[in-house]
Order: structure tokens, then sequence, then C-alpha cells
């Protein structure tokens, strides 16, 4: 098969990497070294040697690198052959496989997914339920204990905490019941699946032959646990990763996947990618510098292709109005001195508070920025309410999408009905659904009430039997049923401003029109139910399709690069973070500061600040103790007053005068 890579084009760690298709193979892959295109050509080369498309299997850990990757592979081959291969994430990777055999577990085939609005919504009940109004628990705290108990194989109901256990096993109670799963059910049961019936374990180790797994120090115990029984030998498994970039262990990342990579398959063969082609030398030095400090960690050293460049700067301030005033001066200045496009500043951050003042010291100067972060478009609330109802067309028996839209748009059934209905199904073990259909349970409502539950039954029940009996579009259900029901008239007149219409309605159209399109390719309603709760989880944000400065957190950062980077904040108790020196989690947070390090290009400055506001108050702040560890080569202190108080230099004039010229000239 014909491609459009040649092995001369890669550098020799690259070549061997490509080339190394049997057996365990573990790349170990630095910031900047061209880990995406090795891994696609690798794939590549496998269509070359005749290995079927339909037998490779590429894991990542979000929807956008997942198409990415295809349609990288699509560029290089055909799209045919990118279109035959598995390229997906974890989760949507166990969808398939739940999809086929989750009857083996006592589900019903048409189980549902749960999103994590959906989750929240049932743990309000729970907690509503089961008293928790007075214990002033938060929803979330609780649903993040349960993760974490299940991606480590614990039974939640062994929680710790007596009252959180209680709500764990109705929490898990509650999904049965609706035949709901959630996101690390997912993981879970598929991997109980496949350990649990040699059937399946046996049919998609022959579906794929060949595995290749990105980002790798990302993935937990779990996701270990079910690669390996994905992979039986002669385990042609490849993982990607760099154990120096591994900053999600408060998610349950095991960065002991990549350590005792041995452990798990047997002789791997590891290669290691350091030539760097993103940095200057100036900027590796210093990253270099700092991550050897880790102990314990797979040795490996990023080398520059790009000689010498700026000094790294490290800028003592004042505080932080001072700090956000330099930042958003230096990019007015840098920006009208030489060219540069908005999107080559980015400003990374440790945590979200620290972007209040950075982004008031941007809006005076009029600078457009980008905030990555931002409210997710499956969290918006017509969003969530239509996709609920294109639920109760796949499957009525699901409790809560039914009780988020049973009122909304106002139809009469108030919260006390949808309370009646809840205990009355739990009563009679049946779905809310159910209940609303049973006349012995209406009879008990007064006639108003009774009359408009009948009256929304049948209008789901309607428009399921037009997709399921009359085969009409899905789409064409959706929208007709959204339109006959007047929700758009209704959620616009909460609106306040006319733009907040306007993102509404196109909410409505957009979830509409996906599901057409979904359609258009020969695929069912369920299925496009699955991609959106998929799709609804922490998905990457396109930065492409924004304009501006970038500001972001240094999580959120990884994987991208920007020509001039500030990392701001180096101070002890923000960088690294009090919690991380509480809990011994120091070096996390030092590959948290290697991996901002890694985010420059052309220039990289560092700022910390003498005094920070927190909660209102003053506080005196401390340097890191990381800024002692990066080594003086290419290091260049100093402070806020020295650089206000410096003569220009003859090049900075220059630039001035040749900025201000081009600016004339533009009149």
């Amino acid at each position: 098969m014909a491609s459009s890579f040649s092995f001369d084009s890669l550098n020799q760690a690259q070549r061997e990497a490509v080339g190394a298709l049997d057996g365990p193979v573990m790349l170990l892959a630095g910031a900047g070294t061209g880990k995406t295109r090795t891994v696609t050509c690798r794939i590549v080369h496998m269509l070359e040697k005749r290995i079927p498309p339909s037998e490779i299997l590429a894991v990542t850990f979000t929807n956008k690198a997942a198409s990415e990757m295809r349609e990288r592979i699509g560029g290089m081959v055909s799209k045919k052959a990118a279109e035959a291969m598995t390229v997906c994430t974890f989760h949507s990777l166990c969808v398939r496989i739940l999809r086929g055999g989750i009857d083996k577990l006592g589900y019903k085939k048409n189980f549902s997914i749960c999103s994590h609005s959906d989750q929240v919504g049932l743990m309000k009940q729970l907690l509503v339920r089961k008293g928790g109004t007075d214990e002033k628990v938060k929803p979330d705290t609780v649903l993040s204990e349960i993760s974490k108990a299940k991606n480590k194989g614990i039974d939640p109901a062994a929680l710790q905490d007596d009252f959180f256990a209680t709500l764990a096993v109705a929490y898990q109670n509650e999904l049965r019941a609706q035949n709901a799963v959630d996101f690390d059910d997912l993981l879970l049961l598929a991997e109980q699946i496949l350990r649990e019936h040699a059937d399946v374990r046996d049919h998609f180790r022959e579906r794929f032959t060949r595995v290749t797994v990105d980002e790798f120090q990302d993935t937990n115990a779990l996701q270990m646990q079910l690669l390996q029984q994905l992979v039986g030998a002669p385990y042609h498994v490849c993982v990607v990763g760099d154990d120096d970039q591994s900053i999600y262990g408060w998610r349950g990342a095991e960065v002991a996947n990549i350590l005792q990579f041995e452990k798990f398959f047997p002789n791997p063969k590891i290669i290691r990618l350091e030539e760097n082609y993103r940095s200057t030398q100036a900027v590796l030095h210093t990253a270099n510098s700092l991550i050897r400090h880790n102990l314990g960690r797979r040795e490996k050293i990023l080398r520059p292709t790009r000689k010498g460049g700026d000094p790294v700067r490290i800028v003592a301030m004042p505080g932080d109005d001072q700090e956000a005033e330099f930042i958003a001066e230096e990019i007015m200045a840098e920006k009208g001195a030489v060219g540069r496009e908005w999107e080559d500043f980015a400003i990374l951050f440790r945590t979200n508070g620290q972007s209040r003042k950075l982004e008031l010291a941007m809006r005076e100067r009029k600078i457009p920025y980008r905030m990555v972060g931002a409210q997710s478009f499956y969290d918006r609330r017509e969003v969530r309410d239509v996709l609920a109802y294109a639920q109760l067309l796949a499957s009525p028996d699901a409790d809560v999408p039914l009780l988020r839209i049973l009122n909304a748009p106002n139809r009469g059934i108030g919260q006390a009905t949808a309370v009646l209905a809840t205990d009355w199904s739990r009563e009679h073990h049946e779905s809310v659904w159910q209940a609303l259909c049973d006349p012995n349970f209406t009879d008990q409502l007064g006639t108003k009430s009774a009359n408009a539950v009948q009256e929304f039954v049948a209008t789901i029940a309607g428009a399921k039997n037009r997709i399921e009996i009359a085969r009409e579009n899905p789409a064409d259900v959706l929208g007709s049923l959204i339109k006959g029901i007047d929700y758009l008239p209704w959620i616009e007149r909460a609106c306040k401003t006319e733009s907040e219409r306007q993102q509404r309605g196109e909410g409505i159209f957009s979830v509409i029109d996906s599901l057409r399109k979904h359609c258009e390719k020969g695929k069912n309603l369920q299925s496009f139910l699955d991609h959106s709760a998929l799709a609804s989880d922490r998905e990457d944000e396109d930065l492409e399709k924004k304009q501006g400065a970038t500001l972001i957190t240094l999580h959120a950062s990884k994987g991208l690069e920007f020509p001039i980077v500030f990392l701001v904040g180096l101070e002890e108790g923000v960088l690294p973070h009090t919690r991380s020196i509480a809990e011994g989690t120091k070096d996390e947070e030092r590959r948290l500061l290697y991996v901002g390090i890694t985010r420059a290009k052309d220039q990289l400055t560092l700022t910390y600040c003498a005094t920070r506001i927190k909660w209102g108050q003053e506080t005196g702040c401390q340097p890191s103790s990381f800024i002692g560890e990066l080594d003086d080569e290419f290091l260049n202190h100093t402070t806020y007053d020295d650089i206000l108080g410096a003569e220009p230099s003859s090049d900075e004039l220059e630039n001035f005068f040749g900025g201000l010229k081009g600016l004339l000239g533009d009149l």
C-alpha cells in the first residue's frame, strides 16, 4: 500500500519506533519530539506490511485526539483504510464491548450512559431522600469519591465515610434499576466481561491484533487491567507516553503503569524519543535541569535541534496587580514590535483563581484573549434538555432524563407529582415512565395533574412510534417534538439578552442537526446518544476556533505549544501547591512545571510575586522551591523595577520605530 512517508524523513529513534511492529513496545516520547507523527507513521507502516486495517486499534484519551489521528492516517494512506481502523477513546471502546455483551452481566443491551449532569441530578435526589440536605454535602464530592473507589477496584459500599457509603450503594442500585451505567462503569464492566467471559475476550483479541495506546502516562489501574484482558500473547501492543508529563495523579492516573511496564507485558522493547523540534536550547536546558530532581523516573534528556535562544527570564514582581499589568504591557509591546499574532502568546497559571487579574489587564488594553475552560457545550441547559427528550425517544424507561424534562416546558406536572411517581416506581420496582403509564398511579392524582401526565405520555409515545413503526428520521421526529411542545419560546422567556436567546436557539438546532448527520451515516438514535454522552466527558476545547492570546491552566496546556509563554505564580503554596506539600505529591507538581516550561517555543518568562491577594487579604509570598532547582546557565534573574527602569536597548528602539513605521504605513 503506497503511503506518503519515508523512513528518511525520520530521525534514528523515530525510525526504530516505526519499524518495531511486533511484541510489546514502549515509546518514551519526550515533549516536542514528534510523537504524533511517529505513532501515525508506525500505523501506516502496519498497513504497508499488509496488516488488515480492521485489526488495528488505537486508543486515545479524547475524542479530538482520536479524530486528529484518524485524519492524519487518512491523509497518508487512504480515507477508506483510516475508516476501517478503530481509533477511539477508552470509554468509546468500552461501549463497543458492552453493546455486544452487557447482557452477560444481567443488564439489557439497550443500556443508557449517564452523563455527568445526569449523575449530579441523580445524586441530588438521593441526598434529599437520605437526609443529606442537612449534611451540606455537595453531589460532586460524593460522586468523586465513588469514582475514585471504582477506578481503584474498591467496592464503593466500602467507603470509609458511612454516609457516603450509603449514598454509593443507593446510587449504584438506582443506576442498575434504570439499566444505566456511568463513565466508570463503562471501564469496570468492560474489564469484567473480558475477564469472566473467554468467548468475548477471544472475540476482541482476534478482532484487534495490533493495539496502540497514546498518552499512556494518563492511564489508571483499571485501564491497565482492561488492556491486559484485551491483549494476549504474542502481545502486539505499543504504548506511547512520557512519565515526566504524568500530571493527572489526582484523577487516578498511575505513573507506575509506565515505570513498571515490564511487570504487565514481558520483555518490552523500550525506545526513547529525545530530539525536540519545538523549543530552543535555553528552554530545554532549563526543563531538563528541573525534571532530573524527580527520583525513580525513566531517564531521558530532551535534546534541542534549535541551538541557543533567548535566556529564560525569571522576574520578581511586587504583587499580582503588577504581574498582570507587566505581562499585558509586554504582549502589547512584542505584538507591535515584531508583527507577532495575538495567538502567539500564552499565559499559564496553576489555578483558575489566578486568571481574574490577568483577564482584567487584558481587557483594559483591549487585547483579545481566549480562556480555556469555559462552559462546555454539553453543559448548556437547552442542550441537556433536548438530549433528554432524545433519550426518551430511544428508551423512556431512563428515569434521570425523564425527570429532567417532565415539566420542561411547564405542563402542569409539578415537583409533588414527580416525587409521587418516583416513590411509586420504587415501591413497584418499575421505571418512572411505567408509573406514569399505570392507571393505578394516575388515578391517585388530581384531574388536572392526571390529564397533564396522560398528555405527556401520549406525546412521547406518539413520537417514539413515528421512529419505530413509521420508520421516520429520528432528527425530524425530535425537531417536530421540540417545536410541538413550544420548548424554544418557553426557554427564551427566561433569557435576559438577545444574544442569549440566539445562543439557546442555536444550541437546540445544533443537537438536531448533529442527529440528522449521524443518521445520514446509517447509524441509529442510540449510537448518537452514546456519542453525545461520551463527547460531554472532559473534552478538549477547540482553541483554533477562538482568537486572541491564550489564558490557560497548566493542566489544560499539555499537548499545546506557543511561541511566547508567560508562566505566572512561581510561589511556594501556589506551585508547588500547598496540598501537594501536605500530601507528598510534590513530584507531580514538578512535572506540571516541566510541562509548562516545555510549551514554549521561542521565549519563556517565569514570574513570582512578593505579595498576592488571597480571600481579599494581601498575603506575603515565598519564591517557589523549584526556582532553586533550575540550572542558571540560560537563566536571567531580574525584577519588575529593573525592567521598568532599564534604558531601552538599540534593538528594542529599532523594533519600536520599525513597528511604528508599520502602523503609520497602515493608516
